[in-house]
């Protein structure tokens, strides 16, 4: 490439000293700055104390601050059925119930739950006494790999809640009249539970049934 006039640079590596400086100015100091030779790293947090109790059994744990309440429940506990999928709150894998609500257990802090209720899907049923609402979904065909499924089970769960204590959704059409149960009301409250394989229609399916079951149980 030819030089600059006047100059012992050639244009490609003015170019190239030019990005490099833009990018030396944009990183923050403690980007560039390097530990002395020989320095310690710097310590670890010390762990925290936190209890809670998960599926009516009491817990103590001491862990990190930075622990989510997800990998509290999964590493700690071996709770395995609530799964960790986008781990960014985007798909709904690891909801569970806290204190009677759902959340996505990857989007909080195991230390920030001090006393609470959790409910996961290992709570909510067993193989040989199944949840209503997971043995709707098996006679309903409402999964298919199965991931995201016992976050979908938690989540239709409190949705069916929400709907018996008049709380609106996006698409209720008056705040202040109590929610009907339909298919775009679950559609809508189900929303964040992503699932891949497309089983939407079969799990709508199952939540109905349910909550048809319910109505009639207290009618």
């Amino acid at each position: 490439m030819d030089e600059l006039p006047g100059t012992k640079i050639s244009r490609r590596d003015l170019l190239i000293a030019g990005a490099l400086s833009a990018t030396a100015a944009a990183m923050p100091p403690v980007a560039l700055a390097q530990a002395p030779d020989g320095a310690a790293p710097p310590p670890s947090l010390p762990p925290v104390r936190c209890a809670f109790t998960v599926n009516g059994t009491r817990h103590e744990l001491n862990v990190d601050v930075r622990t989510s309440l997800l990998d509290a429940l999964r590493e700690h506990l071996h709770l395995t059925g609530t799964k960790k999928g986008c781990d960014h709150g985007q798909c709904g894998a690891c909801t569970v119930l806290l204190d009677g609500r759902r959340i996505n257990s990857c989007l909080t802090l195991a230390v920030m739950h001090e006393g609470a209720r959790i409910t996961t899907i290992e709570g909510l049923g067993t193989p040989d006494k199944l949840h209503p609402m997971q043995a709707a979904f098996i006679k309903h065909d409402g999964y298919q790999c199965g991931y995201c499924t016992p976050g979908q089970i938690c989540s239709a769960v409190a949705v069916l809640e929400e709907i018996s204590q008049g709380k609106p959704s996006h698409v209720t059409a008056e705040l202040t009249v109590r929610p009907l149960l339909s298919g775009e009301e679950i559609r809508e409250r189900m929303s964040g539970n992503i699932c891949r394989c497309g089983a939407y229609s079969n799990i709508v399916d199952a939540i109905t049934e349910v909550a048809n079951g319910a109505a009639g149980r207290t009618a």
